[in-house]
């Protein structure tokens, strides 16, 4: 199956904001008003869906949001759909959404992480869709820290994009937007790089199609029609795979059965190499978060990168999904490189 990059997005575009999974609740509002005007200043057009609404778990029924989702992104005045961030349960709607039918549309950008995932997998591995993986429409006001680009970057771009090791991360917290609505700065207040394994004596310079997401959210999506990578990666065996992996909030152990299961599956039949985002997720007695990856994925014998600024632990990463990924790691560099289609 072709993959297909949708349209670089230019001023004037619609941008569709939905919430597949969790909606806003009302002391929120402003995080998300604030949101929208700046992409408004930027020049865009903001559409607000009616699944928002943020006082239960999810935004809306399944049958609403998964209409509301699929509508969005088959009209073509939609460029990018955004919704204000994950959940818990988008898996609801997974088998609602016509995505053979989306397959035949133009793509639109579609961009998240945390639950979102459950839409981009499909949206890539069943319709063939490229989208962005990293931040969401609440973290849209953050200023991307030297060495990352702004998801705005990403869906804007013409050409390849270089991104490289910021070196300091958050170290634990969440900021108060009910406090402060308009935080635009990262508070990230400690050190660290991205850890090599499996890495050749000159460094790691390897390359594939970018696949994965939030664990916890495709684990159990792993050996269905939604979360076929083995199928995906036999399709573009020529190419191979980059697998991305992050974890939101699973125990060490939680992670290791996961991460087994997902190999079982054959996720990583065709990975020519795993990144692993950071995580402040828990260890458990006698495992940690990095030895449950080591103990699934480290017999592989490919290059595992670690700690990477993906997922859930600011700053964020944002990559494009279904894009030809080339991953450098030596004693100078720490860059990931992506190319248009």
């Amino acid at each position: 199956m072709e993959i297909r990059r949708p349209a670089p997005l230019r001023p004037g575009d619609t941008i569709g904001v939905t919430a597949p999974s969790s909606g806003v609740p009302a002391d929120l509002r402003p995080r998300l008003d604030h949101a929208v005007a700046l992409l408004r200043r930027r020049g865009f057009e903001v559409a607000l869906g009616a699944c928002l609404d943020g006082s239960g778990i999810v935004s809306a029924p399944a049958a609403e949001r998964a209409a509301e989702l699929t509508a969005m992104l088959a009209d073509p005045a939609v460029r990018a759909v955004v919704p204000p961030w994950g959940g818990e349960l988008a898996i609801d709607l997974v088998g609602l959404v016509d995505w053979d039918a989306l397959r035949d549309a133009t793509p639109t950008w579609f961009v998240g992480y945390s639950d979102c995932c459950s839409v981009s997998m499909p949206l890539l591995t069943r319709a063939g869709w490229a989208g962005v993986h990293g931040a969401n429409l609440m973290d849209t006001p953050y200023d991307a820290p030297a060495g990352l680009a702004h998801w705005l970057d990403v869906v804007t771009a013409e050409g390849p994009l270089v991104q490289r090791a910021h070196g300091r991360h958050r170290s634990s917290g969440f900021d108060d937007w009910t406090a402060d609505p308009t935080a635009s700065t990262w508070r990230l207040d400690a050190a660290g790089d991205w850890r090599v394994v499996n890495a050749p004596a000159d460094g790691v310079d390897v390359s594939g199609l970018l696949v994965g997401g939030c664990v916890e959210v495709l684990g159990p999506l792993a050996g269905t029609p939604y979360g076929d990578v083995e199928g995906f990666g036999r399709a573009h065996a020529d190419e191979g795979l980059v697998v991305l992996l992050e974890v939101a909030e699973d125990g060490a152990l939680d992670v290791a059965r996961a991460l087994h299961g997902m190999r079982l599956a054959g996720w990583f039949a065709h990975a020519r190499a795993v990144v692993v985002g950071r995580t402040a997720a828990p260890d458990a007695p006698g495992l940690t978060q990095h030895e449950a990856v080591l103990d699934t994925l480290g017999g592989l014998g490919v290059p595992l990168l670690l700690d990477v600024e993906v997922g859930h632990v600011p700053p964020q990463m944002p990559l494009v999904l279904g894009a030809p990924t080339r991953l450098v790691a030596d004693a100078a560099r720490r860059e990931i490189h992506q190319s248009p289609r």
